[in-house]
């Protein structure tokens, strides 16, 4: 019945009998059930169409949406098992009949038949990515501060949350929270979220005061030979005044307050700062050598499940000599779930070391620049340099030679304990 024709017999001569159309008959229910049966549309080619047509109605064929197309020829529709009975009355009129649309169960059921690896596929496609999203892929804990990330891994685990967990499986984000904060001593909160396929654990930890350390009586000296520059005292009695040099260890905040006779020691603090110098020998070469991108680059695919990647383009031996890797991984989403799959590249880029050669001035800016890095880290964090001053310079065997004299206003304040010696 595909794509062919079924001919009648010997031609006979064109019929002058009236066109008959067929009964309705019940109607949607009639055409339901030739759709279970399978429907099928011909067109009535020579011969007599209109004897065919009536012959076929009267030996009790159904036919149905008889009509004249555009190019003269007559058309309709009926069911399969009609369409093998047509085949006398086709031999009676000499009309051949060509299909040209077939609908109905049994031609959607061979479709079926012919695409079913392909829907199967497409079926097993959307089972895989539903079952992967039903997992607990990741857990994240964020918060945390003193308790450990493996203590409420291990509180979390208790409680049936872990990776590769049925999302099903999980108890309410509210019950999850009560239980984690029974189980977590210390935590005040616990909020558990759930994305897609992974889990947050936020924690909010109780804050307790720390208990202020004891401290002895003490003076406060000075940390370094310096000319103070400022003196705040907040207990004890300042000893020395602004813009007064000082040596190192000498006393600058007094432990010690009250006269003669009614003297009493306490824990001096405060704040004294001073300005205190330091002498670098800076050695600063004139060629430097610098990393710089040369513009070539190789590109790696990989597919991403999980934790786990699987390299699909881009094998083989790295073709640089010096390289940097830079990774950047996409995963896919749906609305607000992120799925565990996804995908990774790896941007591979050549670099070379390049020679840079410096004038003697460039090669002292350097030197100076390094030196006072250093020198904060070693004044500590509230110094600043006001002054520097060349003491000697000279450049030879590739490099730049110096002596320098840094004025740095910082912190001078050191603790010394006080001991109060009593007598008998």
């Amino acid at each position: 019945m595909d794509g062919g024709s079924v001919r009648g017999g010997a031609n006979q001569k064109h019929s002058n009998i009236t066109l008959k159309t067929c009964r309705e008959g019940n109607g949607l229910s009639v055409q339901g059930a030739q759709w279970l049966k399978g429907i099928v549309t011909v067109q009535v080619r020579g011969g007599q169409p209109e004897r065919l047509v009536n012959l076929a109605l009267a030996g009790g064929l159904q036919l149905s949406s008889i009509r004249w197309t555009s190019r003269g020829l007559l058309e309709f529709e009926l069911s399969v098992g009609d369409f093998f009975e047509l085949r006398p009355y086709l031999k009676q009129t000499g009309c051949r009949v060509h299909v040209t649309k077939r609908k109905g169960l049994p031609f959607l059921m061979v479709k079926a038949e012919r695409r079913m690896f392909f829907t199967g596929g497409i079926a097993l496609f959307f089972a895989i990515i539903f079952l992967l999203s039903s997992l607990v892929w990741s857990v994240d804990v964020q918060g945390n501060v003193k308790l450990t990330e493996d203590q409420i891994r291990q509180a979390a685990r208790q409680e049936g949350l872990y990776p590769m967990q049925w999302s099903f499986r999980l108890a309410d984000a509210d019950v999850l929270s009560k239980e984690l904060v029974k189980r977590l001593p210390g935590s005040s909160w616990v909020g558990v979220e759930k994305k897609g396929t992974k889990v947050i654990i936020r924690v909010a930890e109780q804050t307790i005061p720390d208990d202020a350390p004891l401290q002895n009586p003490r003076h406060l000296v000075a940390s370094a030979d310096a000319v103070v520059t400022e003196i705040i005292a907040d207990a004890g009695r300042p000893v020395v005044k602004k813009n007064t040099k000082v040596k190192k260890g000498q006393t600058l905040i007094s432990g010690m307050i009250g006269g003669e006779e009614n003297s009493r020691i306490v824990v001096a603090t405060g704040k004294v700062r001073g300005l205190v110098w330091y002498e670098f020998d800076i050695e600063s070469p004139l060629v430097q050598h610098a990393k710089v991108y040369t513009g070539e680059k190789h590109t790696k695919w990989y597919a991403v499940i999980g934790s786990r990647a699987l390299q699909l383009t881009g094998y083989g031996k790295d073709p640089y000599e010096s390289s940097e890797t830079i990774a950047h991984e996409e995963k896919a989403s749906w609305r607000s779930w992120s799925l565990p799959i996804g995908r990774m590249k790896e941007t591979i880029m050549e670099t070379r070391m390049e020679e840079r050669t410096l004038t003697e001035d460039e090669a002292k800016s350097v030197g100076i620049l390094q030196a006072k890095a250093d020198l904060l880290v070693k004044a500590g964090p509230d110094s600043v340099i006001r002054k520097e001053i060349v003491l000697h310079e000279k450049a030879e065997n590739g490099k730049v030679y110096m002596k320098v004299l840094f004025e740095v206003e910082q912190s001078i304040v050191q603790e010394m304990p006080l001991v109060q010696m009593q007598g008998d």
